[in-house]
């Protein structure tokens, strides 16, 4: 039987995410809000979705940002460069939260290695002022509201 209700329960208990719950009643495919603690983003929360493969564990989850953010692992699909969840570096012990922590950590601390947004790491190096105030701007303009903050 599949790992993944009680992956779901202890990645529930989580506090980087809000609104965790499988999409269409399906167990292999979840989705939430994650709170990412960078000052670039933390004042959104960023839509996200897990899918599972119907060999999980055996085989990596597939981690999608469904809001748009203003990162050099994210590109405009929401596809994310996430190592953890490369064949290369895949362990079937690895627990579905790892992978959601393992994902904020990456939003919070954009990595010029980590890299599907050439441009953007480009200007991470260059002009980190100014990926600082466009990243800020995105997400104003594109994220979610944080469940946690009540309304002004």
């Amino acid at each position: 039987s599949s790992p993944l209700p009680q992956e779901l329960e202890e990645a529930r208990r989580w506090k980087g995410v809000r609104d965790l719950r499988p999409l269409d009643g399906n167990v292999r495919r979840w989705g939430g809000l994650l709170l990412p603690n960078n000052p670039l983003y933390s004042a959104g929360a960023f839509r996200f979705e897990l899918t599972f493969s119907s060999y999980h564990p055996l085989e990596p989850p597939r981690a999608t940002l469904r809001t748009p953010i203003y990162h050099p692992a994210v590109d405009p699909e929401g596809h994310v460069c996430q190592p953890l969840t490369t064949h290369e570096h895949w362990a079937p012990a690895t627990r579905a939260v790892q992978v959601l922590q393992d994902l904020l950590q990456l939003l919070d601390s954009p990595d010029p290695q980590r890299v599907l947004r050439p441009d953007l790491a480009r200007e991470l190096q260059e002009h980190p002022e100014e990926f600082r105030h466009r990243a800020e701007e995105h997400t104003r303009l594109h994220a979610e509201q944080r469940p946690d903050t009540p309304d002004p």
